[in-house]
């Protein structure tokens, strides 16, 4: 008999963390190879843990919504090997391509010092360890004293609730008021705190709950609601939104499409939407306005060379997911179309990877597919662009030809594209979207695929 170690895997470059949301297994439990342990989640996409030997389920090391660093052993299993094996944790590769500073909980900074208090400021906190910090009134500074349990040193869960309770009892005082300290607060709370109406049936106490007047009903946000909620607020404060908008008469591409969709799904064994070929516009434009296609990092603009398009899609529980084609520039239309409806139907199968969300420099969100005409969507960050595509309707245009103007029935559709005004600014911005609508306008009737 021998102990295999399951090793929490890295799920992303910029992943570090997981947390636990169902066992599969208990122990005593029989696994096969590859069988599922447990499932995941991290704030990019739910995953499943499959089990690297066959055997018995030893020990379960973590409990559900147990937050764990990756490279953690999460379980153990007893094999018929001969001799004990452990699975070495994985190493962190170095990275020589720049970094964006991960989105830091909104902050609020004391006015009465007189200096800042020293801070290591190179800490990682989990978005879990951050909120309680800050629901129990913690501060930056005693957060980075705080010694670390975690990968690396980092605190975790348990540690910071450890602080908390000795703090509580009197083991730790906080630090103090006459000191420039930076408090973690919770976007909501800043939304709440800035609201002087408080509801009348509201206690005094923020421990109580609130009250609500009339025939309501209160359903609480799943996990990933409240993940895009945090990321769309976080998204509105970082980056000065401005929306440019434009329309195209795509009239032969959509002609082109009803023409070759039956022999193309029977030829590539896969339907051709709309999405790919928005996308392979999208492509072309980007790497003449190679601007568009960056992140900012401080004072530093980092151009992205890899062309990777995230496309939002909704799911059946009606939350949104962005799955991201990598080295979209590098793919023709048949490639751009597999690959943008495997992604699809893995996301509404719910079997996406952390990876399969992670790298995108710029996103396509086709508000038309729910019947709108148009929208101002929200930057996905750390990108610096956005771009929404509405419903594809008939309407009288007129025509300008050498004969002279007519009147023809054409198929038009709005664009808008939605920008970080720090660094793009409204000429770049009109002038990338209004250069891909001319890609769409200009798509030849007569081209193969």
């Amino acid at each position: 008999m021998a102990l295999v170690d399951l090793i929490m895997p890295k799920l992303g470059e910029s992943i570090m963390e997981a947390t636990v949301l169902k066992w599969h297994k208990q122990p005593g439990d029989t696994v096969k190879m590859d069988e599922t342990v447990l499932e995941i989640a991290t704030d990019k996409v739910d995953s499943e843990v499959p089990s690297t030997a066959a055997g018995v389920i030893e020990e379960i090391c973590f409990n559900v919504n147990d937050v764990v660093p990756i490279g953690t052993v999460i379980a153990k299993i007893r094999t018929s090997a001969a001799a004990p094996v452990t699975t070495p944790a994985p190493q962190p590769v170095a990275s020589t391509q720049p970094t964006t500073p991960k989105f830091q909980e909104a902050v609020v900074v004391a006015d009465k010092a007189a200096t800042p208090a020293a801070t290591t400021g190179n800490r990682f906190y989990s978005p879990l360890v951050l909120n309680i910090a800050a629901s129990e009134g913690v501060s930056m500074t005693e957060l980075e004293q705080i010694p670390g349990t975690g990968n690396e040193g980092r605190v975790t869960k348990k540690d910071i609730l450890q602080y908390v309770s000795e703090r509580k009892a009197g083991g730790h005082k906080p630090a103090s008021p006459n000191q420039q300290d930076t408090l973690v607060v919770p976007l909501a709370k800043i939304e709440q705190t800035t609201n002087t109406q408080q509801p009348a049936t509201q206690s005094a106490s923020s421990n109580q709950l609130t009250t609500y007047q009339g025939n309501v009903e209160i359903i609480e946000m799943d996990r990933m609601r409240k993940l895009i909620a945090d990321h769309m607020v976080r998204s509105k404060q970082t980056s000065p939104h401005v929306t440019s908008f434009t329309e195209a008469d795509v009239t032969n591409l959509v002609q082109w499409r009803d023409k070759v969709k039956k022999e193309f799904e029977k030829r590539e064994g896969t339907k051709i939407t709309f999405t790919p070929l928005f996308i392979e516009a999208i492509v072309r434009c980007i790497k003449k306005f190679p601007l568009i296609n960056c992140s900012i990092d401080g004072n530093n603009i980092i151009i992205k060379k890899d062309i990777n398009i995230g496309m939002a899609t909704a799911l059946p529980s009606g939350n949104l997911i962005v799955p991201v084609i990598k080295n979209a520039d590098q793919l023709n239309l048949v490639g751009l179309t597999k690959q943008v409806n495997i992604l699809a139907d893995t996301a509404r199968n719910g079997k996406l990877k952390a990876d399969d969300t992670q790298g995108g420099t710029f996103t396509l969100t086709n508000v038309g597919t729910f019947g709108s005409l148009m929208g101002t969507p929200i930057i996905n960050q750390p990108q610096v662009a956005i771009m929404a595509v509405g419903a594809i309707k008939k309407r009288p245009m007129v025509i300008e030809t050498p004969a002279g103007d007519s009147i023809a029935i054409r198929h038009m559709m709005y664009l808008s594209m939605s920008y970080d005004h720090r660094i793009v600014d409204g000429s770049l911005g009109a002038t990338f979207l209004t250069a891909v609508a001319k890609e769409l306008e200009n798509f030849k009737p007569d081209r193969e695929y």
